[in-house]
């Protein structure tokens, strides 16, 4: 039974998610904040479940030896670190659909808190004060709202600002025509959203390419007085030229429910008459902390007790649906790539995948990660599906997909071929009676099961091999189960491929090796 262990406050329903499922969970909401405890204690859990308190450091991933999976029960994952789970194997999850609609009614209600001053105007009225001429506000009818990332959230803020008949524009390099024309906004360059926009709101992740979008020079570009709405992320406004701006009048007015520093308890913009705060309370609602914590335990239970893959970071999507089906040819491609990775004696170059039939209209993207994890685990032995294309990629190993509707003489069949500095190899395989078969190698057909324990030969095809080679297993005690033969041509090139009940020794393979007509001979092991 998968074990989960839960460090950050989750509702209790999450709990009983996982126990309904047959996943064992371990409810302890302020370990997060003790990071020794979960260093010491995160080696006996295949799932981390999380918030924003814990963080899942790269040492606190190298210590998880059985960890399969950290899910973060919200969207933002600053504080895993994805390349250290990616490295060790872990599948990182977020749950992007649970607060989105919690995220955008808190920028829309910030919105209109920030140009009618309300928070302001509260606390005069609350001191006694009657100050109705100092808080002139501005109407939303008709202005120009920029939208800055235009995804799940982004786009729901989009509707509710169309529906308050704003003119929407938006820039998101992801954003394509089709989904803008959709979505009733105008897609623009990010120059011309800061020179147009009357209000601005950000709902982009934090990057490399989006922190500090707008800086100082950003700023600069800004239309006098516009107004300023981050719930996004901290870091995406530098917030030192912010003030500036806010000074000098360049922004009117600023709505922050996120900082560079959280807990943000000290901040320069702290009490600054043109600025409204929060403290990060974007997806703080009621409906979205239960949803975000019933999407989390849904799609960690299902990946480790079904192998569904849901909103993951670092990895192919796999729904629950397709799992079963995917399944067995997730299986051929891994055992496809682990027979020809190793049969390879030099540096690879190139991995190329061609999927024929039924097989090549699934969702073949976690059926290539099997397949390169195959090849590379000869070499790396961490290597497994979720690192292995980015091990691949840091070695300079290109990959390639084709895809064909047709299958000469299968439903499905995976052809696989490799470029390595002195050699090419192909193998191909199908998937019969719900099991990975071997149906060619190098050109030759075969038609051979997988096995623990295999023997693979290539000879001149010439009278009595056969007969030496089970002669030569036999005096060393060595059982075959299967022996699979094809070859090329009469008299040319022949290969066996024998499933034996134990692992071939070395000793055993040099007198094989040493059979006449011999070429390769090579234990392989599954």
């Amino acid at each position: 039974m998968p074990k989960v262990l839960i460090s950050d406050a989750l509702s209790e329903t999450a709990v009983n998610i996982f126990k309904e499922r047959g996943v064992e969970v371990d409810y302890q909401p302020k370990l997060g904040k003790d990071k020794e405890k979960l260093l010491e204690i995160i080696g006996e859990y295949d799932g981390l479940a999380v918030r924003s308190a814990t963080k899942a450091t790269s040492k606190i991933i190298a210590a998880g030896k059985n960890l399969k999976v950290v899910g973060r029960a919200g969207i933002g994952v600053d504080n895993i670190d994805i390349p250290a789970a990616t490295a060790n194997g872990v599948v990182v999850m977020n749950t992007p659909y649970g607060n989105a609609i919690t995220t955008a009614e808190h920028a829309i209600a910030m919105m209109f808190a920030l140009v009618r001053q309300i928070p302001q105007a509260n606390q005069s009225t609350h001191a006694g004060k009657w100050e109705k001429s100092a808080f002139m506000g501005a109407e939303v009818f008709g202005k120009t709202l920029g939208v800055i990332g235009c995804g799940n959230i982004g786009s729901i803020v989009v509707d509710r600002a169309l529906g308050l008949k704003m003119r929407v524009i938006a820039f998101d390099p992801f954003l394509t025509e089709e989904r803008a024309v959709e979505l009733g906004v105008e897609k623009v360059e990010l120059d011309g959203l800061l020179t147009r926009a009357d209000i601005i709101t950000l709902h982009t992740p934090l990057t490399d390419q989006t922190r500090n979008i707008l800086g100082r020079e950003n700023i600069a570009k800004l239309k006098q007085g516009v107004f300023i709405i981050n719930c996004a992320r901290g870091g995406l406004v530098d917030e030192a030229a912010l003030k500036d701006a806010l000074d000098e009048g360049r922004v009117a007015g600023a709505a922050l429910d996120v900082y560079e520093t959280e807990p943000a308890k000290e901040h320069a913009l702290f009490g600054h008459p043109k600025v409204v705060a929060t403290p990060h309370l974007g997806a703080s609602t009621m409906e979205a902390q239960e949803n975000v914590a019933i999407q989390v335990a849904e799609q960690m239970a299902d990946y480790l007790m079904r192998g569904a893959v849901s909103n993951a970071l670092n990895m192919p999507s796999v729904t629950a649906e397709e799992a079963p089906r995917l399944k067995p040819f997730i299986a051929l491609a891994e055992k496809l790539g682990a027979f020809a990775g190793q049969l390879t004696q030099s540096g690879l170059k190139k991995i190329e995948l061609v999927f024929e039939g039924d097989v090549a209209v699934l969702n073949t993207k976690p059926l290539t990660a099997a397949a390169v994890a195959g090849v590379l685990k000869p070499m790396l032995s961490e290597v497994n599906i979720v690192n292995a294309p980015v091990l691949a990629k840091d070695r300079g190993v290109s990959i390639s997909e084709t895809f064909r509707d047709d299958a000469d003489s299968f439903d499905s069949i995976i052809h696989l071929r490799i470029v390595s500095e002195t050699q090419e190899r192909t193998v191909s395989g199908t998937v019969f009676a719900g099991e990975p078969r071997i149906i060619e190698i190098k050109g030759v057909d075969m038609d051979a099961g997988f096995a623990p324990n295999m023997l693979y030969t290539t000879n001149d095809d010439r009278p009595g091999f056969i007969g030496a080679l089970g002669q030569t297993l036999g005096e060393a005690g060595v059982n075959i189960a299967t022996f699979s033969l094809g070859r090329s041509a009469p008299g040319e090139q022949a290969i066996a491929l024998l499933a034996v009940d134990q692992p071939i020794s070395d000793d055993v393979l040099s007198k094989v090796s040493a059979l006449p007509h011999v070429t390769q001979a090579k234990a392989l092991v599954f």
